[in-house]
């Protein structure tokens, strides 16, 4: 941000001072506003772009991944139950494991805890969240793809087009800090999935990438791509 010094017209000039009078005293300065502290600026992604975690905040251990959204409102309307799940995948983009699908009935793996369904989403702030801690994931995981889908959309015939302000926020634990956020847009329409974001491994970091994919065919879509048998 530059700052400009106000303009205003010159004040008349006065009779001089006599001799041995004492100057007139300078105009205090201004202040000088004061930098953001480190690490505290919050980044905002787009789709498709990617930041290094490690760069950000380089002792960054514990993360708390916050997933937020609304649903549009119609009379008559049933809920919607959207529901956040994570693949930690091995390198080839595939879960070696059942066990490394976390989900409302599987809520943790090694380093990943998801901290339970909100069934609803009614509350302001994080619908969902997801805590990380890097240092304990599997070395076999190169990847955690973070995804929502919708519960029963053929049923209630719902989809990703009726719902609004969704995002997705990475805290550092340690500090209290939001690194970074990514708000998804509303620029879906049939789909009853998304993967949101990944973090995955690369030369000896972690990084953030905003991925915002749509799948029909919901939960069962997601599974089949990241190598599960549903």
């Amino acid at each position: 941000m530059q700052f400009s010094a106000p303009t205003s017209n010159p004040a008349p000039m006065g009779n001089p001072a006599p001799m041995g009078a004492p100057a007139p005293a300078a105009p205090a300065a201004a202040p000088v506003p004061a930098a953001p502290a480190a690490g505290s600026m919050t980044v905002n992604l787009s789709k498709g772009q990617k930041v290094s975690l490690s760069k950000m905040a380089p002792s960054l251990s514990n993360l708390m991944i916050g997933l937020g959204w609304d649903v549009q409102k119609y009379d008559g309307a049933q809920d919607f139950d959207l529901d956040a799940s994570l693949f930690l995948c091995a390198p080839g983009n595939k879960v070696s494991k059942p066990s490394n699908f976390v989900f409302y009935n599987n809520l943790k793996a090694p380093g990943v805890e998801h901290m339970g369904d909100n069934r609803t989403g009614a509350g302001a702030g994080d619908d969902e969240v997801i805590k990380v801690n890097l240092d304990a994931v599997e070395a076999d995981v190169d990847k955690i793809a973070i995804t929502v889908t919708i519960d029963q959309a053929d049923v209630r015939k719902q989809n990703f087009g009726m719902v609004e302000n969704a995002y997705i926020r990475v805290v550092d634990e340690s500090t209290g800090n939001e690194l970074l956020r990514y708000d998804l847009g509303e620029d879906y329409s049939i789909e009853t999935a998304v993967v949101i974001a990944e973090i995955y491994r690369n030369n000896g970091e972690w990084k953030f990438n905003a991925i915002g994919s749509g799948f029909a065919g919901g939960l069962a879509a997601l599974c089949n791509n990241y190598g599960l048998q549903t």
